[in-house]
C-alpha cells in the first residue's frame, strides 16, 4: 500500500539519478541530477546534491581521478555561442 499523499520507497528510487544525457541541449536552471554523490559539478554547473545548469548549452561528462585513486564523474556544460547584436 502506498502512503497517502507521498511516494513509497519503491517509486522513490526511480526519481533519483541523472536526468539528462551527454550531448543533450539544456537551458539555464535545468535539473541535471537528483540526490547523488556519484556526480560532481563541473564547468557551468552549480549545486551539491541536486546539480543544475548555470547557463544554456550542451551537456558533456568527464572523468577524473580524485583522492585515493577514486574516479569521479563531472557533469559540464559547453555554453551556446551568443550572437553579437550590431
Amino acid at each position: 500500500m502506498a502512503r497517502k499523499g507521498g511516494l513509497s520507497a519503491k517509486f522513490y528510487r526511480e526519481t533519483k539519478g541523472v536526468k539528462v544525457s551527454g550531448g543533450q541541449q539544456v537551458t539555464s536552471g535545468t535539473l541535471l541530477t537528483r540526490q547523488g554523490d556519484k556526480w560532481k559539478p563541473g564547468i557551468n554547473v552549480v549545486g551539491r546534491m541536486h546539480l543544475t545548469a548555470a547557463c544554456d548549452g550542451e551537456v558533456y561528462f568527464t572523468r577524473k581521478k580524485s583522492t585515493f585513486k577514486k574516479e569521479a564523474t563531472f557533469i559540464n556544460i559547453r555554453p551556446v555561442k551568443q550572437e553579437v547584436k550590431k
